[in-house]
């Protein structure tokens, strides 16, 4: 396994014509190692791969792909640790977050699609007329670097229960962790063709992927605006395009909750990775009597966390994972600063005492205004806002004036009221007083978050496609 090879048809392979990138370790601005970009060429290759393999892949029966899953599932728990170490280099997160999250979630997946294919009914019959569930047929994954093993995981797993062959496209900012994964599908026995990697840029292979017609679904996840690029490309093919886009959570706190425990659990959810997390509560609204009272509880938050190196054991934060992205968050710490907001915490610059690497400050936002581009826009990095409201209806009405419905959180003291909030929120998943992470619930959004769903039976059934036979009986 090396930077320059892919993993096509059951075997390393040279790219067509590679051309290398560096890859640049977010904790001190270093290339560390290179990584093969390939083209349309390559990504036919794969193509190609995946469509000899499919009919005997969809073939298979239940009890091989649950086996398959589960091989899948022992050995990336096995090599947790050795993965992990890789993904905190390549995109910065802490060794015991990589660990304990990235890689147990990704674990999860697999032991989930296995325990969903179990008992899942593909055939129902009514009426003389047979209703069968079957695999979509050649599936292109496209996958971000915030949560590299996750997001492969919650792809790859669901589409072999489903019966789909694959061709994934990785990051090319995080492609270390996604070739390690493929080591282990090639130890796990996936028979040839049937899960295919291909490493590369948006241009010269999230394209290719997205307008192959040999290619059947595009499961994506990444920016709203990469999104519409990957619908562009799959239109003239009419192919299943399903995406998990950017999101600009509310978190509505209600005056009948525990405050303290509320902002305490919300900041550290907004700010999980280093905040580069699409359904991360980074909007918190807070009953208008409440704002002093939550504003110096974030101080003190704040104040305990620790920003540092991935690998030191007192970090709770590492840096951002690239230099695009911590431009990106300096500029809009910048803004929120000229559009008036309250600095409750954090602000320009690195934190003290690191010079270089994409460390940034956690920052909270005080006195957020809902016009605010801090308030809007998805800065993917750990920023809060803080918006006061006057009553129920004007926080739903905050939390739902956005383009975004990926995810909503809302606190309270009284179950039935938090849940009747949540019937109001314009959101593909809703929390409720942060709940344990459930990898059974349909995940997805609405509006510009997306339009498909990942995790258990809603996540299977992204891969499979319907058939009537009618006249059966």
């Amino acid at each position: 396994m090396t930077g320059d090879l892919f993993y096509v048809d059951g075997g390393w392979a040279k790219p067509a014509a590679a051309r290398m990138l560096d890859l640049v370790d977010p904790s001190d601005e270093t290339a560390f190692a290179q990584v093969a970009l390939g083209n349309a060429e390559d990504t036919n290759r794969a193509v190609v791969a995946a469509r000899r393999a499919f009919p005997a892949f969809a073939a298979t029966s239940r009890a091989e792909r649950i086996a398959l899953l589960t091989r899948i599932a022992d050995l990336l728990d096995e090599r947790k640790e050795s993965i992990a170490r890789l993904m905190s280099r390549e995109m910065g997160a802490p060794l015991r977050y990589a660990i304990d999250v990235q890689m147990t979630t990704g674990v999860a997946h697999f032991r989930v699609a296995a325990d969903v294919l179990t008992n899942y009914e593909f055939e129902q019959s009514r009426a003389g007329t047979l209703v069968r569930r079957e695999a979509v047929g050649i599936a292109g994954l496209i996958t971000p670097w915030n949560f590299p093993v996750n997001q492969i995981a919650s792809k790859v797993a669901p589409a072999l229960a489903a019966g789909c062959t694959l061709v994934l496209k990785p990051s090319e900012l995080s492609p270390l962790s996604a070739l390690a994964f493929a080591q282990v599908m090639h130890d796990a026995d996936a028979p040839p063709g049937v899960f295919n990697l291909v490493n590369g840029d948006g241009e010269g292979v999230g394209r290719a992927i997205a307008a192959h017609p040999g290619i059947d679904m595009v499961s994506f996840t990444g920016s709203t605006r990469a999104g519409i690029l990957v619908a562009e490309a799959a239109a003239p093919t009419v192919k299943r395009v399903r995406q998990e886009l950017g999101g600009k959570s509310a978190n509505i706190i209600l005056p009948d909750t525990d405050l303290d425990k509320a902002v305490t659990l919300g900041i550290g959810a907004s700010f999980r990775n280093s905040g580069q997390s699409c359904s991360a509560p980074t909007r918190m609204l807070i009953s208008r009597g409440q704002y002093d009272e939550a504003v110096g509880i974030a101080r003190r938050v704040v104040s305990q966390l620790h920003v540092g190196h991935p690998l030191s054991p007192e970090t709770t934060h590492g840096p951002v994972s690239n230099g695009r992205q911590f431009e990106k968050v300096a500029g809009m710490i910048d803004s929120g600063i000229a559009a008036g907001a309250e600095l409750v915490a954090g602000g320009p610059g690195r934190p003290d005492g690191l010079k270089h690497g994409y460390y940034v400050r956690p920052t909270v936002f005080g006195r957020v205004t809902p016009d605010m581009d801090i308030a809007r826009e998805e800065i993917f990095g750990p920023v809060l806002s803080i918006l006061t409201y006057d009553d129920e209806d004007d926080a739903i009405r905050i939390a739902n004036d956005t383009y975004y419905g990926l995810a909503a959180y809302v606190q309270s003291g009284d179950l039935d009221r938090a849940r009747r909030l949540a019937g109001r929120l314009e959101a593909g998943i809703v929390h409720l007083n942060y709940p344990a992470w459930d990898p059974y619930a349909p995940f997805g959004g609405v509006k510009r978050s997306g339009n498909g769903r990942e995790y258990g039976q809603a996540g299977l059934e992204e891969f499979l496609q319907l058939k009537a036979i009618v006249g059966y009986q």
